[in-house]
């Protein structure tokens, strides 16, 4: 990965508290909450995972509070994020594109607010494989063949693009990170999708190369990887909670992007993991601001067409944008927040 610039200043942000601070956070005015409707729910359910990258929600929980919401349950879950969000075991839930494409595909009750950031997803390779098209006939691990798995589901959309499939072109297998980077390093496999922290500790401990990094190559670092996504009856039935928590969201994400070692500290302090040193990296690297400039439709659009080339899906992009997607939140929070 690669430190990447963010397209905004320190200017924007005159005034930005601590963390630890519960009023004034990126300039929020300490009355402002108070002088816009009530929340109709003051509980959020949020997800609680060890993916680093998603720091934002993280981040975002004294953010939360001093909107006003007073019960904010992390929910480390038993069964797979995106049927927690459908099933409203949770409120909110950041993921990866695809997963949530999934998802309004099949009609479930989920809604994308905006996007989060690009450049996750990170493919080791071999020194047997010079380009996606030379995997074709080896074996390639992204952890879970599950189709609501974001390594599945982007490594398929990287095939598809270049007209290879899953299964029929390329071996995949379901195993752990950890037995991944063995093998790999081993050259017993020929390729491992690595989500951070991974990346790091591969290019640590030097094993593989990387073959596609989608902070910096065409076209992944044209769109989001990861999108928060909502409960569609809980967006529906609280608006105005809906809004200010996505708003808590976006400026925990100009957090990360602008005290990148304030919000490292705050992952390890709360305990969502416990390398400052990879927190910090990966800080550094996601370019958390960019949810002021990346266009969100254009992001459903071209996985939504990878998906149905990979005929994971069978929507057209603007089905999926029509009954999957709410960017009311987010233009109108784009206004306020001057983005």
């Amino acid at each position: 990965m690669r430190p990447h610039r963010d397209h905004f200043s320190r200017r924007e942000f005159v005034g930005c508290l601590t963390l630890a601070g519960t009023t004034g956070l990126l300039g929020l005015d300490p009355g402002q909450a108070a002088a816009e409707p009530p929340l109709e729910t003051t509980r959020l359910r949020l997800l609680h995972t060890e993916a680093i990258c998603f720091a934002p929600n993280y981040v975002a929980e004294p953010l939360l509070r001093s909107e006003g919401f007073t019960d904010v349950q992390y929910v480390t879950l038993k069964i797979p994020p995106p049927e927690a969000l459908a099933a409203g075991d949770l409120d909110f839930a950041p993921g990866p594109a695809g997963v949530h494409l999934i998802n309004a595909d099949r009609r479930d009750p989920v809604v994308i607010l905006t996007g989060l950031h690009f450049g996750c997803y990170e493919l080791f390779v071999t020194d047997r494989v010079r380009t996606v098209r030379d995997l074709k006939g080896k074996r390639v691990s992204v952890t879970s063949l599950k189709t609501g798995s974001g390594r599945y589901l982007f490594f398929a959309s990287m095939l598809a693009y270049v007209g290879l499939s899953v299964g029929r072109d390329v071996g995949l297998l379901e195993l752990a990170p950890a037995e991944s980077m063995a093998l790999l390093a081993e050259g017993k496999i020929d390729g491992f999708m690595a989500f951070p922290p991974e990346p790091l500790e591969l290019k640590e401990r030097k094993i593989g190369r990387v073959l596609v990094d989608t902070l910096t190559d065409r076209p992944w670092s044209q769109y989001f990887c990861c999108m928060m996504g909502a409960n569609r009856d809980f967006v529906r039935k609280h608006p105005v909670a809906t809004k200010r928590a996505l708003r808590a969201f976006l400026k925990a994400a100009d957090v990360c992007a602008l005290e990148p070692e304030r919000a490292a500290r705050f992952l390890v302090d709360h305990h969502y993991t416990d390398r400052y040193d990879r927190a910090l990296q990966t800080m550094r690297t996601l370019p958390y601001g960019n949810w002021r400039t990346i266009d969100p439709t254009a992001t459903v659009r071209f996985f939504a067409l990878r998906l149905r080339d990979a005929g994971m899906i069978k929507s057209s992009p603007e089905t999926l944008t029509a009954q999957g997607t709410d960017w009311g939140f987010l233009n109108e929070l784009k206004k306020e927040l001057k983005a």
